[in-house]
């Protein structure tokens, strides 16, 4: 099922379409060179085929398209997740990155909290301000209503700090998304709220 999404802003306009079957095409154009490559990179290794086109102010800077794809991204997540009729709710991955290790933890838990612990080598890579990840995944986590651990364990490369995270981030999410075979709401209260 494809579910999608359009929001509209004074500093963004944005269309997003995700499938989490996969069978779609991926297909990323957000004006922000490295926030394309992460995403590419979450799509593939989470298996959540994307369409994303942004128009966004990137003659100030590219905080808001990162903020707000994450904010939509977030959303539609929600979204497909209440549709699911049995997900395993938890899951967690390390990648390692060459001399960089991140590790993941992600609980479908309907109870929004992000912890990110993760302090990076250089404050950009090429033009992109590196704090604008955890913006990013504070914007998804939030709107998806998930709790997720972010830890960057080992650093070096910066490129290879953010690739590790959104690679373990996706890889995370792909598991607890995963239909563990039981119906129902993974829950012993009954209720994922």
């Amino acid at each position: 099922m494809i579910y999608s999404k359009q929001r509209e802003t004074k500093e963004t306009s944005i269309q997003i379409a995700i499938d989490l079957s996969g069978e779609q095409t991926t297909s990323i154009k957000t004006g922000v060179g490295f926030l394309d490559h992460m995403l590419t990179l979450f799509s593939f290794h989470s298996g959540i085929s994307c369409q994303i086109e942004v128009q966004g102010d990137n003659e100030v800077d590219d905080h808001h398209t990162t903020e707000d794809v994450g904010i939509v991204l977030g959303q539609l997540l929600l979204e497909a997740i209440k549709n699911q009729q049995s997900f395993t709710r938890y899951g967690s991955f390390y990648i390692p990155m060459d001399e960089t290790l991140a590790r993941v933890v992600t609980d479908i838990s309907g109870r929004p909290y992000l912890s990110f612990n993760a302090q990076f080598s250089k404050e950009k890579v090429g033009t992109f301000d590196t704090e604008l990840v955890e913006e990013f995944f504070r914007g998804l986590v939030i709107n998806a209503r998930l709790t997720t651990h972010i830890d960057l364990i080992r650093g070096g490369n910066t490129h290879h700090e953010i690739e590790a995270i959104f690679k373990a981030f996706a890889r995370s999410l792909k598991i607890a998304l995963s239909d563990d075979g039981s119906k129902g709401v993974p829950s012993s209260k009954g209720v994922i709220e």
